[in-house]
């Protein structure tokens, strides 16, 4: 297990690398690119909303979502079913911006994937899917962590 978690990390560093690399500064940070994909596939959602969906608080969210819109890739909508909280949704700016990122994901995934059989890619997503549903299961991990640092006081 400790080898796939090191592994993971060490891939995710790689990729946020290599992401900087591919798609210049309107996309900037993976947070960022995680919330206008988000919208483009659910569709307008509130702050609250996303926040729930990436597990953070909506505090942490906030700023990032101001910011685009400062950027002229999102804007806050009229929510018919709460006055106080307004939809997030993509302007055609951000829409474009999503495209464009999904063509180039497309092209070097696929030059990335060849020679690697297609069963080891959908294994490895399962097995990754089946992880991170287990972390976020807390009844599983807490007990562990809390008896773990009792043991070393």
């Amino acid at each position: 297990m400790q080898s796939v978690v090191d592994e993971t990390i060490a891939l995710y560093q790689w990729l946020a690398w290599v992401a900087e690399q591919l798609y210049g500064d309107d996309a900037r940070g993976a947070s960022r690119r995680w919330t206008l994909r988000r919208l483009l596939r659910d569709g307008p959602l509130t702050v609250p909303a996303l926040a729930r969906v990436r597990a953070v608080r909506r505090q942490s969210l906030q700023p990032l979502v101001e910011a685009l819109v400062r950027d002229g890739l999102v804007e806050l909508v009229d929510n018919p079913a709460h006055a106080r909280s307004p939809l997030v949704q993509l302007t055609p700016r951000g829409a474009h911006l999503v495209e464009r990122l999904d063509r180039i994901d497309g092209a070097v995934l696929r030059s990335v994937a060849r020679g690697i059989p297609e069963d080891d890619l959908r294994t490895t997503a399962s097995t990754l899917g089946t992880l991170r549903a287990a972390f976020a299961t807390k009844m599983r991990w807490r007990p562990a962590a809390t008896a773990a640092r009792e043991q070393g006081s």
